[in-house]
């Protein structure tokens, strides 16, 4: 029997490529990067301004003294130049200067070099190495110049101790950016452990969701922080998905609540119909399956008009309207029907009032008031339509001096389904008032109930334009 087959360690688990690939740790590279390049930079400006320094005014000092005794030459030969050095070297109270005057076959006519071939240095040459200057050994920076008679000058300076300032500032850069590398280790592997801590409550939380558990929520640090924040928008985000989760809930359960008695009836209906055989009687039983077929339907497009209005895919249709005649036209359509229950139809509207929207949706949700205003006031009663700009918002009023709804119930009407005590027995499926709910959201307005005493005052408001509009002047709302 042949051993079981092994498959290589996949090198993506490999702890070391994990730890290369984490967003921690490239962070952390980027830190110590930036730390080392910051080093790298001071400590060349340091340089540069310091022994760099130091030199460039070494080479201008013996430029200079060139200069000054090439003058001296043409003014009266080597004969002049010899006293001329002396005199310098005489002068020099830092002891740092060099100079060596050699005639055409080599002997030395002025200087205090004893030990330097002036051959071996051409013509615009540097050098710079150990001399012997004074009987001492020291190091030496020296310039050659030929002379037209054929005479050579050497004009230099004793750099030894600049040699080992200079040395001790590269020691300094050097140790500089070895201590910078050390710390940007440690600062990206600090800046990783930080990272990693602040994100693993949100990995965690994420986890947890994935595993169903969906009261999780990533806990504060209570700094108040950028990662704070973070946790907030994403507690937010996952309160809004329980929300909904539990809308969705709640929905299924309604809908398998509130269709069990239509459907119920439309299956009495049809074993009517299969009873019947008078083509009168049979037609009529067919006719009420359907009217129940209608209800069912009705219900199921208001939830998709809801969930299309909840989801923006409205704003399409917005546009430049006029508002009292969108509530005048409502108001023509239900008047007749106030008038056949015997209410009294009120209808308080300006001469104009633009505003962008979408036009249809606007009208359904004065439709939807007006129509649970109608049907919840008793004959003699009074049902008012009004609307008004008030500042930089309009609000469309529907009120009523019906029973109103309790002060409890009002932040649940506009629940998909849910029906007060005092409505169950009215026909409707619970989804009206979330319907104007959803349109005044897609609006970007609000819908709030309060008591009329007696009856409810429902109230929309929208966000008035700020420009004026023309009525029917197409426009389309951004995002």
């Amino acid at each position: 029997m042949s051993p079981p087959l092994t498959l290589p360690p996949d090198p993506a688990d490999r702890p070391f490529l994990r730890l290369v690939r984490s967003t921690g740790f490239k962070l952390a590279a980027l830190h110590a990067v930036l730390i080392v390049v910051s080093a790298v930079a001071l400590s060349a400006f340091f340089w540069w301004s310091t022994a760099g320094y130091l030199n460039r005014q070494t080479d201008l000092a013996v430029r200079t003294d060139v200069q000054l005794l090439t003058a001296r030459w043409h003014a009266g030969g080597t004969e002049a130049l010899a006293p001329a050095i002396e005199q310098k070297l005489a002068e020099d109270a830092d002891d740092e200067e060099i100079y060596l005057l050699t005639d055409q076959v080599g002997r030395v006519l002025a200087g205090n070099i004893e030990q330097l071939s002036p051959s071996s240095l051409h013509e615009g040459d540097w050098h710079e190495g150990p001399i012997l200057r004074d009987g001492q050994a020291t190091v030496g920076r020296i310039y050659a110049l030929d002379l037209p008679d054929g005479s050579r000058l050497l004009v230099g300076r004793d750099v030894k101790q600049r040699l080992e300032l200079r040395e001790l500032v590269g020691n300094a850069v050097l140790y500089g950016t070895l201590l910078a590398l050390i710390l940007a280790a440690i600062g990206g592997l600090l800046v990783r452990r930080l990272l990693q801590s602040r994100l693993a409550p949100v990995a965690a939380t994420a986890t947890a969701i994935g595993h169903g558990d969906l009261s999780h929520r990533v806990p504060l640090s209570g700094a108040d922080d950028d990662f704070d924040h973070l946790a907030e928008t994403v507690n937010a985000m996952l309160d809004r998905i329980g929300v909904l989760m539990d809308g969705v809930r709640e929905v299924s359960n309604a809908i398998a609540h509130d269709l069990r008695t239509p459907l119920a009836r439309l299956r009495g209906r049809l074993e009517e119909a299969l009873e019947q055989t008078d083509a009168a009687n049979l037609r009529a039983a067919v006719e009420r399956g359907i009217a129940e077929l209608d209800g069912i339907i009705g219900v199921f497009q208001a939830l998709l008009r809801i969930a299309e209005i909840e989801a923006g895919a409205r704003r399409s249709a917005f546009a430049g309207l006029d508002l009292a005649a969108l509530l005048a036209d409502a108001g023509d359509l239900y008047g007749a029907a106030a008038d056949e229950r015997g209410l009294v139809f009120v209808v308080d509207l300006p001469p104009s009032l633009p505003m962008v929207g979408d036009r249809d949706m606007l009208l359904q949700a004065a439709a939807n008031l007006l129509d649970n205003a109608i049907k919840f006031t008793p004959p003699g009663g009074q049902v008012r339509l009004a609307a008004a700009r008030r500042g930089g918002d309009i609000e469309i009023t529907v009120s009523d001096s019906g029973p109103g709804i309790p002060a409890g119930d009002r932040g649940k009407v506009v629940e998909r389904f849910y029906r007060a005590e005092a409505s169950r027995g009215t026909p409707g499926s619970g989804l009206g008032l979330a319907l104007v709910q959803a349109v005044a959201q897609l609006h970007g307005g609000t819908l709030a109930f309060e008591d009329a005493g007696p009856g409810l005052r429902a109230t929309i408001t929208l966000p008035a334009p700020e420009k004026p509009l023309e009525p029917e002047h197409a426009y389309v709302m951004a995002g």
